[in-house]
């Protein structure tokens, strides 16, 4: 190895560690911020004649932070940020909350991450919106079933919500990737 590949490789080697480590307390933060605003606020309005559980938000930007989780620490550490999330779950909600959310969130993330994983070589975008959308739909469908939220009365606004955020996340990773590339060139 030359002298100049190490310092470069050490430099990559410390960037993707940072990411990890600052995607897996986001991650966390994100999930127990979903619980704690659902469990003290429900359901809310969401905008256009919508609602969804207070959490929603939070909970969509779950689905971002696990996919650049994967990309910087890889499958094995996802899955095991990914158990202790739901784990977290049962700290800070309402058992009901706590229950529904640990059991969606565990589902979603799997479900997300089984597609984000073949989808990431065809590029960033489609595999994190597509990950992102069938997370999204799994998440909402569990969660607002077992916390017994109505359905009919949260469904649209819950995906709408959490598909925004996924829109707005994506777009800032890609800008954040294209400074970072500019500053590099």
């Amino acid at each position: 190895m030359t002298q100049t590949t190490l310092p470069v490789t050490k430099s990559l080697t410390t960037r993707r560690a940072s990411v990890g480590v600052a995607t897996a307390v986001g991650l966390l933060a994100c999930i127990l911020a979903a619980n704690f605003v659902t469990t003290r606020f429900g359901v809310v309005p969401v905008g256009f004649g919508l609602m969804a559980t207070a959490g929603t938000y939070f909970a969509g930007l779950t689905f971002v932070l696990r996919d650049a989780l994967q990309d910087a620490a890889g499958k094995i550490w996802t899955l095991g940020l990914i158990a202790a999330g739901a784990a977290l779950s049962f700290i800070l909600a309402d058992p009901f909350i706590a229950l529904a959310s640990g059991v969606a969130f565990l589902a979603a993330e799997v479900a997300d991450l089984l597609v984000y994983t073949p989808l990431r070589k065809r590029g960033y975008i489609r595999a994190a919106v597509g990950s992102n959308v069938v997370g999204s739909f799994v998440d909402t469908i569990l969660f607002l079933t077992i916390a017994g939220f109505p359905m009919q009365d949260a469904l649209t606004g819950q995906m709408v919500g959490k598909l925004v955020v996924t829109a707005v996340a994506v777009a800032a990773v890609l800008v954040f990737r294209a400074w970072r590339k500019s500053r590099v060139a």
